[in-house]
């Protein structure tokens, strides 16, 4: 596994400006002998301080396994039903949080666990570790988990997969044990209620399993963009090939690039997702990491197993625009406001980070986020700013990066603007316009061995929620 070099800023500062002017392949570069170059496994990130318009941009997972599903590692979470929990384990999942330096995750473990055990068990709380619970009414609703070696601290929330997703529980639905895996159970507008009582965001899981009228009739918050775990078994083909590839490991790409050959966009999904919104529903959606550590044990050259906790962390984060409180502070509260309302896009960082993407419309003199609304009568403008690599070699050859603007439609999306600068679009159409950004990633052949041509396909690397344009 490759070093972990030291975290650099990615504030846009007068310096960096003058470097990326000067770069030879149009990207953000790394200066010699004072910036360290991104590469693929290595994490090179901080959160920036918040935008022009107020928003802090926090980074994280929405939907991950622990050792409170069933399920999770290789289907020995813990000992029998409800005993001890397998440490290794749980010290696995909470050293991949600190390593891929994720700033939340909201927990998804299944009802067969997760309601047999207790808060703050489930926020994977240890207070020998210097962990920091989140108390509300005096009762503990979210874990700030330490880090102590490498990283900041990870803001834990609790939820579960069962019949619907809810993330960030703060509490059970029900001090009974029987009660809770009724409701947990549950594909019912009362039992999401319920769970939203308790402080959860109600999510969808698995698109491709639902209907749309499904997904808009029951009392949701949103569902699932792109499901990475969904996503690689249905490359199982290509998982295969790959795996008989580790006898001959000169073949195989760079370890933290090996879903690349796998993993691809799912139109069951993203027609879906079009189809809900097309309707006239507003939902948000999340891209769901799904990890377990339960399904590729093999160990790459790197010598971790293929589905380790970290490496399937790594590959994509959502992220949520929050507006901090007047100290400059965030909390559970701050995620789950940003989630419900829709300010959230998700970059497939596994091609690097990037840097100064934003997507806002303009209505009259006001700013509309993700999420929001804008006017047709008030002159709607929608804006998206092309990003960068970050911390980009310069000696790499650059990647192709494309802005998209998608709208809505009954079965997909229609493109209605993209090129490869920034994108104004004044729509003349109400809808929901969601951008879209896609790398051709060239930066990486050097790292893909017998996988060169992937360096020349066409991905997508950012997923941005809607804006709803009105008459």
């Amino acid at each position: 596994m490759p070093s972990r070099p030291t975290r650099w800023s990615l504030t846009f500062t007068s310096t960096l400006a003058a470097l990326a002017v000067s770069c030879s392949n149009g990207e953000e570069p790394s200066d010699a002998g004072a910036r360290h170059a991104w590469a693929p496994g290595e994490v090179l990130y901080d959160t920036p301080a918040p935008d022009p318009r107020g928003w802090l941009d926090l980074r994280g997972l929405i939907h991950a396994h622990s050792v409170y599903s069933h399920d999770a590692c290789d289907g020995k979470p813990r000992d029998g039903e409800t005993g001890p929990v397998n440490e290794p384990c749980l010290d696995s999942f909470r050293r991949a949080l600190c390593r891929t330096e994720h700033d939340f995750v909201m927990l998804t473990d299944h009802n067969t666990s997760f309601g047999d055990s207790e808060f703050p068990d489930v926020l994977l709380y240890r207070e020998a570790a210097g962990d920091a619970l989140i108390r509300r009414d005096g009762k503990p609703v979210a874990n700030r988990a330490a880090c102590p070696d490498e990283g900041h601290p990870v803001l834990v929330m609790a939820g579960t997969e069962s019949a619907t997703v809810a993330v960030g529980l703060e509490a059970h639905v029900s001090p009974d044990i029987e009660t809770r895996h009724a409701v947990y159970g549950e594909a019912t507008a009362e039992a999401i209620e319920t769970m939203k009582a308790h402080g959860a965001i109600s999510l969808l899981m698995h698109t491709d399993e639902w209907t749309v009228e499904q997904i808009t009739t029951l009392p949701v918050d949103g569902f699932e963009m792109y499901n990475l775990h969904a996503n690689a078994l249905r490359g199982a083909g290509g998982a295969l090939s790959l795996i008989s590839k580790l006898r001959t490991p000169e073949e195989l790409p760079q370890s933290d690039l090996v879903f690349l050959p796998i993993v691809n966009e799912d139109p069951r999904y993203t027609d879906t997702w079009g189809s809900v919104l097309a309707t006239g529903a507003r939902r948000v959606t999340t891209m769901a990491t799904d990890c377990h550590e339960n399904t590729f044990p093999q160990i790459l050259p790197d010598g971790e197993r293929i589905d380790s906790y970290r490496r399937m962390m790594l590959w994509f984060s959502n992220h949520l625009l929050v507006k901090p409180k007047p100290d400059g502070s965030w909390d559970d509260t701050s995620l789950k406001d940003a989630l419900r309302a829709g300010r959230l896009y998700g970059a497939f960082e596994i091609f690097g980070y990037p840097l100064g993407f934003d997507y806002h419309a303009t209505d009259g003199d006001a700013a509309r986020e993700m999420g929001e609304g804008a006017s047709l009568a008030a002159g709607a403008t929608l804006h998206v700013t092309r990003p960068s690599v970050s911390l980009l070699d310069r000696r790499a050859q650059a990647p192709v990066i494309t802005v998209k603007l998608l709208r809505a439609r009954e079965g997909g999306w229609d493109t209605v603007a993209e090129g490869q600068d920034d994108l104004d679009y004044t729509p003349t159409a109400p809808g929901a316009y969601r951008a879209e950004v896609r790398i051709v990633p060239r930066h990486l052949r050097e790292y893909l061995a017998s996988y060169a041509e992937l360096a020349d396909q066409d991905f997508v690397w950012i997923y941005a929620n809607p804006i709803y344009v009105t008459e």
